[in-house]
């Protein structure tokens, strides 16, 4: 059955207030990476860019908004919700369905020239610390000079005392955001699950071998010594808050 644009706007809207609950000032950071998108790719005809681990679409409808002469390319391994984001952001990008870090995947995006830009926001944390060291080199092969790796995360900042710190920070920040209003992860997926309307794409997503969670507890400073390691020429946070950072790398 063919997903509506009416049920789409509802999860996707329901999405992105989830989303609140867990990346503070969550608009902010979407701007600060535009910010620096639309910095690198000035006087470029038409720039090329990727959002790696796109979810609906939210940060890839953004910067084709703001960057309305890019192309976009949205990846995700997650069926359902690149239908979602399909249906409710239009034309704004194009999707594919890729795992991020396994064997081929860059492959799957057929590109046909060098990447200006490469972002994420809030899932590369989910890569373990092998993956995301080859998944670093291997976007470092597809950038071109003076091309960036924007990666908006929780990144733990150096020093045990300063991390607990900036935790406590961001907590505070959230609370007064009434960050923790909103749904959490697993009651949207629950809800989702339940709607007769999502079925399919719920049959379909059951049959894919979606990526497990390996994680890493890398600091920034981490971060950027496997970027430099990748073959970054610089890389270093131009955004924080509490946790919240966003990191740049250069090609």
């Amino acid at each position: 059955m063919e997903l509506s644009t009416e049920t789409a706007t509802r999860w996707v809207e329901r999405w992105e207030g989830q989303q609140q609950r867990y990346a503070i000032d969550r608009e902010e950071r979407f701007t600060v990476i535009a910010d620096v998108v639309e910095h690198v790719t000035a006087g470029r005809a038409t720039p090329l860019i990727v959002d790696l681990g796109c979810g609906p679409g939210a940060l890839a409808a953004r910067l084709a908004g703001r960057l309305p002469h890019a192309e976009v390319l949205a990846v995700d391994a997650d069926p359902l919700l690149l239908e979602l984001g399909r249906v409710y952001h239009g034309s704004a990008a194009r999707y594919v369905e890729a795992t991020i870090g396994e064997p081929g995947w860059l492959d799957t995006l057929a590109l046909t020239r060098p990447l200006d830009a490469a972002v994420s926001a809030t899932a590369l944390h989910y890569l373990g610390e092998h993956t995301l060291r080859q998944v670093y080199r291997q976007l470092a092969t597809v950038l071109r000079p003076g091309g960036v790796l924007i990666n908006g995360d929780h990144l733990s900042p150096n020093g045990a005392k300063i991390s607990d710190i900036a935790a406590n920070v961001g907590l505070r920040h959230a609370r007064r955001q009434a960050a923790f209003a909103h749904e959490d992860w697993q009651s949207w997926w629950t809800a989702a699950g339940e709607d007769p309307d999502l079925a399919d794409l719920l049959t379909a997503r059951s049959r894919r071998s979606l990526p497990h969670c390996e994680g890493n507890d890398l600091t920034a400073a981490d971060h950027v010594a496997l970027l430099r390691e990748a073959g970054f020429e610089d890389a270093g946070t131009v955004w924080q808050f509490g946790h919240s950072h966003v990191l740049v790398a250069i090609r």
